[in-house]
């Protein structure tokens, strides 16, 4: 019985911390958000595939 109140208690810290995180998340500028996708697009275009084929990475002006 103990365990399971435990188990309850971490859970609801996970989910809070989670929530936490969404809100930081929101709270950055559109732009910036853009910024990181398109380096994680170069990231992800980095590693090798067995396929020849690039994937397509943004450009912005």
């Amino acid at each position: 019985m103990k365990n399971k109140v435990l188990y309850k208690k971490e859970i609801e810290d996970l989910f809070k911390a989670k929530d936490s995180f969404h809100k930081e998340l929101a709270e950055i500028p559109f732009d910036e958000k853009i910024k990181t996708l398109i380096h994680l697009q170069k990231i992800a275009n980095s590693i090798p595939t067995s396929s020849k084929k690039k994937r397509r990475i943004w450009e912005i002006s």
